[in-house]
């Protein structure tokens, strides 16, 4: 297959949501489809070409996305090409040097690529590592400058927000 599912060391998912995922990026193969959905903001206090990373109370307080991690996800292999070959030697040295972002990176790798926006999957994610980077103070800031980072690098914000959710029909009721 053309796709590569990429996931952290830290996660455990059920087959089923695997299989599912795999079905709907079968469906949008040019996009990255995942379970870890995170959102961009303009950041009002700096201007509009400044913007802020919401974390996954963002996502969750309004419904609306622009990202899906790789912790967690599905996308072309194409992509990993792109990554290697074709990112700037800057973004790959920044993202070594602060041991952050690469995540983040990818999701605007696709979306410049692609000019749409990702795929968020419902299902059963269990992550059992309670240590990782996102537990240590200022992460979100680190994160908003990596946003602004690429931004600048990309010359534009390529991330596509969005509000759609797939979910498997065969597990969901609402009556």
């Amino acid at each position: 297959t053309d796709a590569v599912f990429s996931i952290d060391d830290d996660v455990i998912f059920p087959c089923t949501s695997v299989e599912f995922a795999f079905t709907v990026w079968q469906s949008a193969s040019d996009t990255m489809v995942g379970y870890v959905p995170r959102m961009h903001w303009v950041d009002q206090k700096k201007g509009e070409n400044k913007y802020k990373y919401g974390g996954w109370w963002s996502v969750w307080w309004t419904g609306t996305y622009s990202m899906v991690l790789s912790k967690a996800a599905f996308f072309h292999k194409k992509y990993l090409k792109l990554y290697t070959d074709e990112m700037p030697a800057s973004l790959k040295e920044y993202i070594t040097k602060n041991r952050n972002c690469e995540d983040i990176a990818m999701s605007f790798l696709v979306a410049n690529a692609t000019d749409a926006p990702p795929i968020w999957v419902k299902g059963k994610i269990f992550e059992i590592g309670s240590t990782g980077i996102s537990s240590l103070g200022g992460h979100s800031e680190r994160r908003t400058e990596c946003v602004n980072k690429f931004v600048d690098e990309f010359g534009r914000m390529p991330l596509v927000p969005t509000v759609m959710k797939a979910v498997d029909s065969r597990y969901s009721w609402f009556w």
